[in-house]
């Protein structure tokens, strides 16, 4: 074999090598698996819009990410799509509640390997105080509203309908909410959850429903929810609060 045949023979196996390896780098990028970065998408997917790393992992299309967004602001607006909400104001309250869920604070902590394989993923949280820190800002003013109307009707005005009280009721409500939240988010004491997370195939993966629906639960706090278990070495006091720009996201 001539000295330039032999050189050829060398490039072609070092082209074949190096694209084996290639090939190899890139199956091992697309089914290499952090269960955190798993759970950190499916959050910021659920609540916050962001589908960028959900798509890169499950390879599904934007389109699809997003709608578990819409998906959920559905459930949520179910319950007063069937009470005596005005039609008119729930497109409000949509939005109003979507810009709440983008604003929830979970850190994602370092996940641990099971002996079934599955992983568990720590989560803390920083619940939204939003409904209980405005409650009493709500009553006082549904108040003012139901004497306001008592003074008018006792002057000779006239009584409004029960549609229109529930009306001016709902957006008294809206109206103490969305002045809180443009004013800045407070969040309670940081939370323990876990997740138990389980690798189904290549690119498909489970978070336990039970897991997904406390953490959800604990997200947002509400006028009649418990004490919860704070996280280890916080102390659960009233100056627990923090304001929107120190929450960790």
């Amino acid at each position: 074999m001539t000295k330039k045949k032999k050189i050829i023979l060398i490039t072609v196996i070092l082209a074949v090598i190096i694209a084996a390896g290639a090939s190899a780098g890139i199956y091992l990028y697309i089914n290499r698996f952090d269960a955190g970065e798993y759970v950190q998408a499916v959050l910021d997917t659920s609540y916050k819009n962001k589908t960028d790393q959900y798509v890169e992992i499950t390879g599904i299309s934007k389109e699809k990410a997003e709608k578990i967004f819409e998906d959920n602001l559905d459930a949520t607006m179910a319950g007063f799509e069937s009470s005596e909400m005005p039609e008119e104001m729930l497109p409000k309250y949509r939005e109003l509640f979507a810009e709440i869920a983008g604003k929830v604070s979970y850190t994602i902590g370092e996940p641990e390997k099971q002996e079934d394989g599955t992983y568990t993923v720590p989560v803390i949280i920083k619940p939204i105080t939003l409904f209980t820190d405005t409650y009493e800002t709500f009553q006082t003013r549904a108040q003012e509203y139901a004497q306001e109307v008592t003074d008018s009707v006792m002057n000779g005005g006239e009584m409004p309908t029960d549609e229109e009280m529930q009306s001016q009721i709902y957006q008294i409500y809206y109206d103490v909410l969305k002045e809180r939240v443009d004013s800045g988010m407070l969040y309670g004491g940081a939370r323990n959850a876990a997740l138990h997370v389980t690798k189904e195939a290549s690119r498909e993966f489970t978070i336990d429903q039970e897991d997904m629906d406390k953490l959800d639960s604990m997200l947002i706090e509400s006028v009649d929810n418990g004490e919860e278990e704070p996280a280890e070495g916080q102390e659960q006091t009233g100056e627990d609060a923090n304001t929107e720009d120190n929450a960790e996201k």
